[in-house]
């Protein structure tokens, strides 16, 4: 039966009304309620619990750790590599401040070296010991008192081995767990390209080398430097050559990686990794090919000279103890630098992982560019090394060209025409009671200004060009040391070459010197025929360009561009006059001396295009007595000069024999490696 209120209409949209208004009522009784306890709990925070949460978020925050860019690489002109930079996986220790037990770190230290170092690290690798790895660590450990103390610094993480074995990455990735703070992160390693014979490197001395920044050295080289502030005490950075004269270059920029903390420094998220920017690349102007044929003949003519043999050679026995030889060849035109070699030189691989002291002790008198400053061979002791001069030496006879110049600009004599007769000896001073001769007592009888510069005619250059300098810049005072100096400078004597290459000297001025032991007249007379400046090679590669470009002194460029990691060009590297005198000697005058530079010279006759040349012998006094340095200039094609070379021996004896062979060798090897350019822009051989 149905309920009468079931059956009736009115009754049943009452019913729903009223149920309609209690669930109404109950949404809103919720949603007071629900409102209530969140005014409530915004009050609390408001201003019961604002301080705590305040300083829990103080607490709170995030460090940040550098990450090293990867260095830009060098390649030679042809764009053959010379020094480039490959990854290497390196482990590192992360310090957690929540560290205090020592035997866990311990623990760690011991299954590095017994599971993962002794058994997967790479054939030869020096890996370190436990002890070490705790020192790596360097988590504040107190060996005397056998306790952690709080540690030199947290966020940097400490390098425990570099050059990681693909085994050894594998066995620390698989037991992570075991590992704990261990990172296993790429890194970069320099290394230099090796030459045939694969026992040094490519024009080691040019390019430079690098080394770590936390040594006393790197600090103070990059003492002024802006960028310091971002170098990290894991990396290397250049400390000679071109990796350092291009150090911002070759750099790149820092990345970073930035971690969220805790209140005790534990991270609590994952980092924040901002990627480093590679350095930028450097193409220079040296070419490969060349390089090797001028290292390579350097010590094959070195050991040629030292050999048995030629002990009954009057020519060659002077040079018997030569055990170093430099030479710079330069594009006339642009002063581009195509080749700089040092005999003797190294792997500059060797600074890589730090060089042993074994081995530097072997090779440290001939780290330094002995082209551009003071180097030496090995000797066996200090005693011995006094015998020896260094790679710093008189010009010789290869300032005769510049001294003739500056006699016939002084109108001393002129161009043309039987201007001196030479009897092979000069006296002067008081009483002519000082006496100068040409090598081996030659007279050479009647000779032009040319002939003076062919025969090398000592006596000319001291009473044609020596005493009326003397006379008519102050005779006995330093008026006479400054014009002089004056004049050189102009060829790039005395001064710098301008080249920026670090720690390059501008040679010596023995001018004063040899005044105040003697007189100004004597100083003058043996200034005249080279034996007062001491010069660098690239000084003696810039000076010859000179002539050959009859008075535009080029700056010396070892850089053709600059790109980035993208191949894009950065900056193109343009040719540099420093200083143009040309007009300040008469077209005449520079046909004089060009003329008279064909001196006999070894190899250079053989030649399928004329070359002007000229052979020195620098005379120099050392702790054992007077020694006898090879010197050599010469520019090719005469006719339309391209390339400058210089070539110094210390103790080569004879330049024609002890330094012309080299350059010969460079000029064939320059040749060969252009097309034949300047065999072309020669013509051919033929009289000049």
């Amino acid at each position: 039966m149905k309920s009468p209120i079931m059956d009736d209409p009115k009754k049943k949209e009452i019913a729903k009304k009223r149920h309609f208004s209690l669930r109404i009522n109950l949404f809103f009784f919720i949603t007071f309620v629900l409102f209530s306890v969140l005014i409530v709990r915004l009050a609390m925070l408001q201003f019961v619990q604002t301080k705590m949460h305040k300083a829990a978020e103080n607490r709170n925050g995030t460090q940040t750790i550098q990450i090293a860019p990867i260095r830009g690489n060098i390649y030679d002109s042809t764009k053959s590599p010379l020094a480039y930079t490959i990854p290497m996986q390196s482990l590192f220790f992360r310090i957690d401040p929540s560290v205090q037990k020592l035997d866990e770190l311990i623990a760690i230290a011991d299954r590095l070296k017994a599971n993962v170092f002794d058994k997967y690290a790479k054939p030869n690798s020096k890996s370190p010991t436990a002890e070490e790895i705790i020192l790596a660590m360097d988590i504040g450990y107190d060996y005397h008192k056998n306790e952690i103390k709080k540690p030199s610094y947290y966020w940097v993480p400490r390098r425990i081995k570099a050059d990681l074995s693909n085994d050894e990455i594998a066995y620390i990735l698989e037991h992570r767990d075991e590992f704990k703070w261990l990172d296993v992160t790429e890194e970069s390693i320099r290394t230099y390209e090796m030459d045939d014979d694969g026992h040094t490197t490519m024009a080691t001395h040019l390019v430079g080398y690098t080394n770590s920044f936390t040594s006393p050295t790197a600090k103070e080289i990059y003492k002024d430097n802006p960028m310091i502030q971002e170098y990290l005490s894991s990396e290397n950075v250049g400390f000679d050559g071109i990796e350092r004269m291009y150090q911002d270059e070759l750099r790149g920029r820092n990345g970073s990686k930035t971690y969220p903390v805790d209140a005790v420094n534990k991270i609590i998220g994952r980092a924040e990794v901002l990627a480093p920017i590679k350095g930028n690349n450097l193409y220079l102007t040296i070419q490969k090919d060349i390089q090797k044929a001028t290292e390579r003949m350097l010590e094959e003519h070195i050991s040629y000279l030292r050999s048995p043999s030629h002990v009954n050679d009057m020519y060659l026995s002077v040079g018997m103890k030569a055990a170093s030889g430099f030479a710079v060849a330069m594009e006339v035109d642009t002063g581009r630098v195509v080749t700089m070699a040092n005999f003797p030189d190294y792997d500059a691989n060797a600074w890589t992982g730090g060089m042993s002291p074994s081995v530097y002790k072997e090779i440290e008198p001939f780290i330094p560019n002995g082209s551009i400053r003071t180097a030496k061979a090995k000797y066996p002791d200090e005693k011995e090394n006094a015998k020896h001069p260094s790679s710093i030496v008189f010009m010789g006879s290869t300032i005769k060209p510049m001294s003739v110049l500056i006699g016939l600009k002084e109108k001393f004599f002129s161009g043309s025409g039987k201007v001196y007769y030479d009897t092979g000896s000069f006296s002067f001073g008081r009483g002519g009671n000082s006496t100068i001769t040409n090598s081996g007592k030659t007279a050479y009888g009647d000779m032009d200004a040319a002939g003076a510069i062919e025969h090398s005619s000592n006596t000319f250059m001291s009473e044609k060009v020596g005493i009326p300098f003397w006379n008519k810049y102050g005779r006995e005072n330093s008026a006479v040391t400054a014009k002089w100096a004056e004049y050189m400078a102009k060829f790039g004597m005395g001064i710098k070459t301008g080249s920026g290459l670090p720690g390059e000297l501008a040679g010596s001025n023995d001018f004063i010197r040899n005044a105040v032991n003697d007189s100004y007249q004597s100083a003058m007379v043996f200034a005249s025929w080279g034996q007062n400046e001491k010069t660098t090679t690239l000084q003696l590669a810039q000076y010859t360009a000179t002539l050959a470009s009859r008075g535009k002194r080029m700056k010396p460029v070892f850089v053709d561009e600059i790109r980035d990691y993208q191949g894009q060009l950065v900056r193109k590297i343009e040719p540099e006059i420093l200083e143009d005198f040309s007009k300040e000697f008469a077209k005449e005058d520079w046909n004089t001396i060009i003329h008279g530079m064909k001196s006999g010279a070894e190899g250079i006759d053989a030649l399928p295009f004329n070359v002007a040349r000229k052979t020195g012998t620098s005379t120099q006094n050392v702790a054992g007595g007077s020694v006898e340095n090879a010197v050599f200039i010469a520019f090719a094609p005469v006719e339309n000069p391209k390339l400058a070379v210089a070539v110094v021996v210390p103790e080569g004896g004879f330049g024609r024999y002890g330094a012309s062979p080299i350059a010969a060798k460079i000029f064939q090897a320059y040749d060969a490696a252009n097309d034949s350019i300047l065999t072309k822009l020669g013509g051919g051989k033929r009289p000049w």
